[in-house]
């Protein structure tokens, strides 16, 4: 007696233990429409929005030349402790001369 009641208590505690072979693969939260659902969203979300954000840039993209900003000499920008070790030492590597001043202001002023 004792035997089975403890058969049926081991059986039940299996039965209510979580599934521990794959818990997070899809098959254990069932699958019938797992693939169809993330086809929707590739096609109804993430495409759109791809296509909303290329239009965004395109648009933002043919403003106007904006006026660069009047040059102040901060004391605390653009200090040179010791020169770059490339070219003459004033300019950093990216420099564009248009948008970078140098310590002493714009190149083309």
């Amino acid at each position: 007696m004792a035997a089975v009641v403890g058969s049926r208590v081991s059986g039940l505690l299996l039965r209510s233990r979580p599934q521990l072979g794959r818990p997070m693969a899809s098959s254990a939260h069932g699958e019938e429409g797992s693939a169809r659902m993330w086809k929707t969203l590739t096609y109804f979300v993430a495409l759109p929005g791809v296509g909303l954000s290329m239009l965004n840039v395109f648009l933002k993209s043919h403003h106007g030349e904006e006026e660069r900003p009047e040059f102040i000499a901060y004391p605390h920008l653009r200090i040179r402790s010791k020169p770059f070790p490339w070219g003459d030492g004033n300019h950093t590597l990216f420099h564009n001369p248009h948008v970078n001043p140098l310590p002493t202001g714009y190149e083309d002023d």
